[in-house]
């Protein structure tokens, strides 16, 4: 009996009896159905609310027979399930007989087990229920599922059954193209079926799949296996293993954010004790109701960070989920701010970037619910009120928190407050001692003592100290506490909270020579806490090798830190105060224009960059508006290796790019700045960093209006319809883009009135104005033509091909799509060009030539995986597996669809993942599995009602309908409803 097959469709009773059905048996605590059900804050009546949906479960249960299942608890819900009722309970079990037969060495009735068990399964567990608690759950058995195939495939290889199971592993291979026990499986299986070639095309594709997905060389088995196979003695590769596992839940993304512990932390022994129990068990309570928060406070210098860092590695055991981090400061105090470290928490934790919602209660809401019941740690460092604090806690008691701040912040729920100050004399000579080393600390102990006294026994004027006698190991320690006995230094340095070691960083400035010292000063106009090396070279207007010398200078005082990378790839960091002090030497020494004269320099070089990742990406400079920003151009080479990879490139240097966009604002600059918010575009929209996107052109935008920049006006205007259109907000689109025309009609700028007609030629087609469209897009061709924008000119011949389609004239469609291809081609624009072959194939899928579409898009499918362009990849195999359903190819059409609904889900592409649900529906109705059709075409049904997508619901629903009908022997239009038409 399947519980679930209950006739309740309401998604919060969904919910809640998929909790209790996870935890059949056993209680479950209403704060746990509370947060599946709400994954934003719940409501006042959030409680009563779920009584009122257990009520409706019993009498759901109640109608089909099953009274009295669900049982209330003092701590909250339990349903009764007796055994054989469940089918995850059948599942253990069958799976427990066949391990035993295993252990008995029984293997065929183990063989047997496995597949009994394997039989459960019909589609993606708990499909369409509406909880990210209860998807993770899910996820869990499906990974456990696979794990259990896994076993069975083992076991069967070993049973001599290689030929039987070659199918099904080249399917398990396409969709999990990283599990290298598959590979390892389908390798033996071919070789030993005598399809010795097959096996090394397997072992080829596996290690494309490793180098392309993870960038790594395949495993060591995994080349052993090869080298026996092109040995010709399979057997001195790694033998079959016949100890399997019990299953492992998979390994969540475990983020280790917080820095390295220092190894000459000193002090606060008893203290950290204390705390560490706190955070492990809140206020003395092994079973808390309460998120342990936990509030360091004290003078600038304190050390309350490195008490907090030290505090993280004590308790990473506990804390096993991980551990996140971040720095506050006042800069982050705006809400803007907060959303972006919570966008950076949940990539951290493994959520794609198109899946993170937009605002800062929404995200605040996601990540309580992506972190529910975990155990993770997240520090909060150098807070300025607690108003940062509050969307950045947890929900859950599980986890624990920590806050750093100079001020004493009373107002944080639940917390407890503790105050840092200075070490006493035994600890700060310990520390300077751990430091310098105990030869050199010994041999001058009276001066030792004086030098911790001198700095106030604060550990990060020690630190600076003991940096400068380690930098200078000719130097007696006497020699140091000398120069701090001058009491102008000393109190400079010392006295005044945040800005207590003022003079210390003095001393080494004036060190300096003068280009260093013009360096650093020019480095305070840096908006990041790092930045990579290449940064020095237009602040000082030199050579890239002089400007690394230079840094290194900065590094050797102490003034600058290496915080990672090699080469051209190595970042640097400045430290808080060293940056303010930095800034104070700026605005001294040098006059506005200097100041002015730096940051274009700098703001050119990041234009320069962008412009050449925009070329990468998009073949060439097409389809962007520029204005006439100078461009601070770095040496070809250097540009070679630091955008090897542009997106991976953009993904490091993506904050430091954004925040050179709000310094163009700052500078009066506002060429540089919508320029380069503009020319990011391209990597905006590749990594779905739509926030980033909306940002940056919003501080354009009224920079430009400020300034009286009519192309920058406009070209922000046009590029933020082209993101409402990308996220459907299509009628602020139109009055975007209808302004945007306007001015640049009346500034006489054509390519920018060309992309504007395009994509107002676009929303024409979508409201259904089809001889509009036409006549827009025929007038932004015609502009665009002089201008050789060959890009611009494809899409648009592409839009133009679909308007052909819809008036049902294919031939001239084809000639446009041919068109758009010569274009592309000759200037090598690989995205664009696969685009033009997938529209190519899917014309001829509508003809009914299967034979070319199927070429066209096997075109379009190498384009994109040599681009590492994922989406597009999941589009061309969606059209692909579409082909080989009409070639009546059922096995290939369910191998290519379910590799590109692992894909689509991999990018966080809801909408894409729901159309693969209904291309996998299709495929099992035609294999007339309607069962599996039915749970297919309900996925999608669901994911096109969340995203309230009207046309995709009806065609979801009609699908239903129709399997529904075929299924009860009602045959309906089956050969008409096949296949939808291609999109």
């Amino acid at each position: 009996m399947h519980v679930l097959n209950a006739s309740i469709t309401a998604s919060r009773q969904q919910a809640v009896l998929a909790m209790l059905l996870l935890e059949a048996n056993n209680v479950v605590p209403l704060g746990r159905l509370i947060d599946a059900v709400w994954e934003e804050s719940p409501p006042s009546t959030a409680k009563s609310q779920i009584q009122i949906c257990i009520s409706a479960l019993r009498r759901a249960l109640r109608d089909t027979g099953l009274d009295d299942r669900i049982i209330t608890n003092p701590a909250g819900y339990q349903i009764r399930i007796a055994e054989g009722e469940l089918d995850l309970h059948i599942f253990n079990d069958l799976l427990t007989e066949a391990r035993a037969a295993l252990r008995e060495q029984r293997l065929e009735d183990a063989a047997s087990g496995f597949r009994q068990a394997l039989a459960l399964y019909r589609g993606f567990p708990l499909s369409g229920v509406d909880s990210r608690l209860v998807e993770a759950a899910a996820t869990r058995i499906a990974e456990r599922r696979l794990a259990v195939v896994e076993d069975c495939l083992e076991l069967e290889l070993h049973l001599g059954r290689h030929r039987e199971t070659i199918d099904e592993l080249m399917a398990l291979v396409t969709e999990h193209p990283l599990r290298e026990r598959l590979w390892q499986q389908l390798i033996t299986a071919l070789y030993r079926a005598g399809r010795q070639a097959e096996a090394l095309a397997a072992y080829r594709s596996a290690r494309q799949a490793s180098i392309d997905d993870l960038g790594l060389e395949p495993s060591e088995p995994l080349r052993l296996l090869e080298r026996a196979i092109l040995n010709g003695d399979l057997e001195s590769g790694p033998a079959v293993e016949l100890e399997w596992p019990n299953p492992i839940e998979p390994a969540p993304s475990v983020p280790r954010m917080a820095p390295a512990d220092i190894p000459d932390f000193t002090g606060y022994g008893e203290l950290v004790t204390e705390l560490a129990d706190f955070l492990r068990y809140g206020s003395g309570q092994s079973d808390r109701d309460s998120v342990p928060v936990l509030t360091i406070t004290g003078r600038g210098g304190a050390g309350k960070t490195t008490l907090a860092v030290h505090l993280v590695h004590e308790l990473a055991a506990e804390f096993s989920d991980g551990q996140l981090f971040t720095r506050l400061g006042p800069e982050r105090s705006h809400s803007g701010g907060l959303s972006q470290i919570l966008d950076g928490f949940l990539r951290a934790l493994g959520m794609p970037g198109s899946s993170i919602p937009e605002g800062l209660e929404a995200r605040a809401a996601t990540f309580r619910s992506q972190i529910a019941a975990s155990r993770v740690l997240i520090v909060l460092d150098d807070v300025v009120d607690e108003r940062q604090v509050y969307p950045l806690l947890p929900g859950s008691p599980s986890c624990g928190v920590i806050v750093t701040s100079r001020r004493r912040l009373a107002g944080i729920p639940g917390s407890r407050l503790v105050e840092v100050s200075a070490l006493d004399q035994r600890d700060a000579v310990e520390l300077l001692t751990r430091m310098v080393g105990t030869e050199r600390a010994s041999a001058e102990p009276r001066e030792a003592l004086r030098l911790v006294e001198l700095c106030g026994r604060l550990p990060l004027a020690l630190r600076i100290a003991a940096a400068r006698l380690i930098a200078r190991p000719h130097w007696r320690m006497a020699q140091l506490t000398e120069r701090l006995e001058d009491e102008g230094r000393r109190l400079d340095e010392l006295a005044h909270g945040g800005l207590d070691v003022r003079t210390n960083i003095a001393i080494s400035y004036e060190g300096l020579d003068g280009q260093a010292q013009r360096l650093l000063r020019r480095l305070g106009l840096l908006e990041t806490h790092d930045f990579p090396g290449w940064t020095a070279a237009p602040l000082l207007d030199i050579d890239v090798i002089t400007a690394s010398d230079t840094l290194d200078a900065l590094v050797d005082a102490q003034l600058l830190e290496v915080v990672g990378g090699f080469g051209v790839d190595t970042r640097y960091r400045l430290h808080d105060l060293v940056r303010v002090y930095a800034r104070e030497r700026l605005a001294a020494e040098e006059n506005a224009p200097a100041r002015l004269e730096a940051a274009r320099r700098l703001l050119g070089a990041w234009l320069f960059l962008a412009d050449e990742a925009h070329r990468i990406l998009y073949g060439g400079d097409y389809t962007v508006i520029h204005s006439q920003a100078e461009r601070w151009k770095l040496p070809r080479h250097l540009v070679h290796d630091l955008l090897r990879d542009p997106l991976m490139w953009f993904e490091n240097e993506r904050a430091a790019a954004v925040a050179a966009v709000g310094q163009a604002s700052q500078a009066g600059a506002p060429d540089y700045c919508w320029d380069l918010a503009i020319t990011m575009v391209a990597l905006f929209e590749t990594g779905s960093y739509l926030d980033d996107w909306r940002a940056t052109h919003e501080i354009a935008l009224l920079t430009a209006r400020q300034a009286d920049d009519r192309l920058g006006t406009a070209a922000m205007l046009y590029s933020l319809g082209a993101v409402d259109i990308v996220e459907q907000r299509f009628d602020d689109a139109r009055a975007r883009l209808a302004q945007a025309l306007q001015v640049f009609d009346e500034i006489g700028e054509a390519r920018g009135r060309a992309l504007a007609l395009r994509h107002l030629a676009f929303l024409d087609r979508m409201h259904g104005d089809l001889d509009r469209a036409w006549a827009r897009y025929s007038e932004a061709l015609a502009a665009l033509h002089p201008l050789g924008d060959a890009a611009g000119a494809a899409h648009i011949l592409s839009g133009m091909a679909r308007i052909k389609l819809e008036w049902g004239e294919r031939g001239s469609a084809a000639e446009l799509l041919a068109e758009a291809l010569r274009k592309v081609t000759e200037v090598n624009g690989t995205r664009v060009q696969a685009m033009v072959l997938h529209r190519l194939g899917e014309l001829h899928f509508e003809d009914g030539d299967l034979t070319r579409a199927e070429e066209e898009l096997t075109k379009a499918l190498k384009l994109v995986r040599g681009g590492h362009d994922r989406a597009g990849e999941a589009h061309v195999l969606h059209a692909l597996g579409l082909v080989k359903l009409r070639q009546h190819q059922h096995h290939q059409a369910a191998v290519t669809l379910n590799h590109g609904y692992a894909i689509a889900r991999r990018n966080g592409d809801r909408l894409a993942t729901a159309r693969f649900c209904l291309a996998l529906a299709r495929v099992h109705r035609a294999r007339r599995d309607y069962s599996s059709a039915l749970e297919w075409a309900s996925q999608a049904l669901g994911i096109f009602d969340q995203f309230h997508a009207l046309l995709g619901r009806l065609e979801a629903d009609e699908l239903l309908g129709q399997i529904r009908d075929e299924a009860a022997g009602r045959p309906g239009l089956r050969e008409q409803a096949a296949l939808p038409p291609a999109v």
